[in-house]
This record gives structure tokens, C-alpha cells and sequence, in this order.
């Protein structure tokens, strides 16, 4: 019994969650455009992450990812919420999805932020954000 019970409350959460969003929320919503515009090589793939400040470097709101021509990828984040957010992207040259690192810690692959904001240390949301507001955006982020 505790068994079904279980089973039910976990489809109707499912259900509950799975859910389009409301059309007035989609009726607000943005494209966010962004290129990477300085890739050093074509070979591997730019993978791109978009976040909020609740989430970020946490759990990703929308990843995408994009083959390198001539040195740019670019990649369109779509119904998008007016609000705060923050893009983090890297080079993913040998393909293995994720960012690689040397032994002390730094990266091997390049990276880029939201705002082109480069620190020593992992990228900060404050130094990354920008706002969504009434029209789409179309953002440059370099290596």
C-alpha cells in the first residue's frame, strides 16, 4: 500500500512539474543571442551555460552548445523571463563535456563569462549578470 501511495504522489509531482509554463509568462519571455567570438581553433565544441543568481555555477537553467566556425559558436537561449542572469561558457576542444583542469587548479580550456568579466578564481554572478528586460539581447563573449 505505502508502496502505491508513493507511486501516486510521485506522478501527480511529475505531472505537476512537467507542466508548460503559463502563456503569459511565454508572452514576456526573450532571446538571448550569444557568440563567442575568439575561439583559438575550430576543433571541439563552445558549451554555454545560463543562470540565474540562485543557481549559479550550481544548477544551469539552459545549457546549449555549438560547433566553432572561423573562430565564433554561437548558441540562442529562448523564452527567456525578464530578470537577472549570468553566462558562463568553455572550449571544449577534446569533446570529453566537461572543463578540464591542470593539477593546481587552473583551466586548461578556455572560458569566458557574461559581461567578458575574467577574475583570478571561479567567475562571481555579480561581475557576469545582466538584466533581461522588454526586448531580445545579443551578447560577445571572449576567451
Amino acid at each position: 500500500m505505502q508502496h502505491l501511495i508513493l507511486a501516486i504522489a510521485l506522478l501527480f509531482s511529475t505531472l505537476i512539474f512537467s507542466q508548460e509554463p503559463e502563456k503569459t509568462n511565454l508572452n514576456n519571455s526573450k532571446n538571448i543571442t550569444v557568440s563567442v567570438v575568439n575561439a583559438l581553433s575550430d576543433v571541439g565544441k563552445v558549451h554555454f551555460a545560463l543562470y540565474n543568481k540562485e543557481n549559479f555555477r550550481k544548477e544551469v537553467l539552459q545549457a546549449k552548445s555549438a560547433i566553432i566556425k572561423d573562430g565564433k559558436s554561437t548558441v540562442i537561449f529562448e523564452n527567456v523571463l525578464e530578470g537577472n542572469y549570468a553566462i558562463v561558457c568553455y572550449h571544449d576542444e577534446n569533446e570529453n563535456n566537461q572543463m578540464d583542469f591542470q593539477e593546481n587548479g587552473m583551466p586548461i580550456e578556455n572560458y569566458g563569462t557574461s559581461n567578458n568579466a575574467l577574475s583570478f578564481g571561479p567567475p562571481q554572478f555579480e561581475n557576469s549578470k545582466f538584466e533581461v528586460l522588454d526586448k531580445d539581447l545579443t551578447l560577445e563573449i571572449k576567451f
